[in-house]
């Protein structure tokens, strides 16, 4: 005899077909509910974004601005003491507390060049560097180094140890033959001519 399959009263399976589409119901609402939530957010994070690309040109072009302006206003008391000089310059009888008066603005120049990270750069007696030195000509100087900077036709400038302008200079060049010659040394003579010179 076969045993009998034990099969689940009917009460159970109309229950379960019942509460299926309840469920399916409650899923649906709970994913629809996500879907409203997920949208609200990605339309706040657009608007977000829009707003962000039209503030930040604004605030670039603002910055500019306030640095413009700051250098300006460092720049002034230099621009000042340059007028008060150029105004007493006809009343000075001496030349030379003219030259000191333009040497002192030359001085005050160079420190509010220092305080926004602007400094010059170091050419005469320095190893040439293409990096920083421009090359405008060559000269011969026995007694120097060769590819030394002999003189600068125009001072090189860093802004936060960035090249903005290299040195225009001259450049120490010896030719083949001179250092040959200041670095010749006798050469010993051969055992020959040792035994020529013992034979005399």
């Amino acid at each position: 005899m076969n045993p009998k399959r034990k099969e689940k009263p009917k009460s159970e399976d109309s229950q379960k077909v019942k509460n299926d589409p309840e469920e399916l119901r409650q899923n649906l609402e709970g994913l629809q509910k996500e879907k409203d939530e997920l949208f609200g957010k990605l339309q706040r994070v657009s608007a977000d974004y829009a707003n962000f690309q039209k503030r930040v040109p604004k605030q670039i072009a603002d910055t500019i601005c306030y640095e413009k302006e700051k250098i300006i206003k460092s720049l002034l008391p230099a621009l000042d003491n340059f007028e008060h000089t150029l105004q007493n310059a006809h009343s000075a009888e001496d030349a030379d507390v003219f030259i000191k008066g333009i040497q002192i603005i030359h001085d005050q120049m160079l420190d509010i060049f220092k305080s926004h990270g602007v400094e010059q750069i170091k050419s005469p007696g320095e190893k040439f560097n293409p990096a920083m030195h421009e090359a405008m000509m060559q000269k011969t100087e026995i007694e120097k180094e060769d590819n030394i900077v002999l003189e600068e036709f125009q001072k090189g400038y860093t802004l936060n140890g960035r090249i903005i302008r290299p040195s225009k200079v001259i450049v120490n060049k010896l030719t083949t033959e001179q250092p040959a010659q200041q670095k010749a040394i006798p050469e010993e003579p051969t055992a020959d001519e040792c035994e020529m010179e013992a034979e005399e």
